[in-house]
């Protein structure tokens, strides 16, 4: 059962600070939500820190699941970039909790460094995975031009889906990005590579 009461615990607390907005939530608020004792938490998770630290690496090893399997079934450069661009925006990535949860660690990462370097790893593995990629189709010069201007796209694109005063909607925010990316690679000079291509590569690293 322990592992099952984990799980239960990370969704449990996802589900919290989604709803708080903040990661101003108390063990019990998440214990409640789970329908176990705040005891149990804390023998499970030994702390509320733990447990948010838990819930953030969750959130990282789905999110380079899915891009694993959508790279897995891309066939061409261009493929890879497109399911990168849809995994970002993958409807459980977008749902509202989850969304705030993000927004949530974003702020606690100015006060805790462990949570600011999993939100390191994220960016560095958004950015390797586009330009991982795009070196094929384009100069290095240019491909890391694009690679930073797509993850800032990316991410500036998810923070708009916090306002529920005007959120932005997954095939918008993907046609969007596609269509920043068609424009530049429509301008820019092809890389020698790009005819030749290369063994298949999917996303960096493993989680710490």
């Amino acid at each position: 059962m322990e592992p099952v009461r984990r799980k239960a615990l990370v969704d449990a607390a996802l589900r919290v600070i989604g709803d708080h907005g903040s990661l101003a939530v108390t063990m019990s608020d998440i214990a409640r939500q789970a329908g176990v004792s705040p005891a149990l938490a804390h023998h499970y998770f030994g702390s509320k820190e733990q447990l948010l630290i838990e819930t953030i690496r969750s959130l990282l090893r789905q999110l380079r699941n899915d891009t694993v399997t959508a790279l897995a079934a891309a066939r061409t450069p261009r493929a890879r970039l497109s399911a990168v661009i849809r995994v970002s925006f993958h409807a459980d990535q977008f749902a509202p909790d989850t969304v705030a949860a993000w927004l949530a660690f974003y702020a606690e990462a100015q006060r805790s460094e462990e949570t600011r370097r999993f939100l390191v790893i994220y960016a560095r593995r958004l950015r390797s995975n586009l330009l991982a990629d795009l070196k094929v189709l384009l100069p290095a010069d240019a491909a890391e031009r694009i690679a930073e201007g797509a993850a800032a796209m990316i991410d500036g694109l998810y923070i708009r889906q916090s306002l529920k005063s005007a959120p932005i909607g997954i095939e918008a925010s993907i046609a969007l990005t596609e269509d920043y990316l068609n424009a530049l690679l429509a301008t820019a000079s092809p890389s020698p590579r790009s005819e030749k291509g290369r063994p298949h590569r999917t996303t960096q690293g493993q989680m710490t």
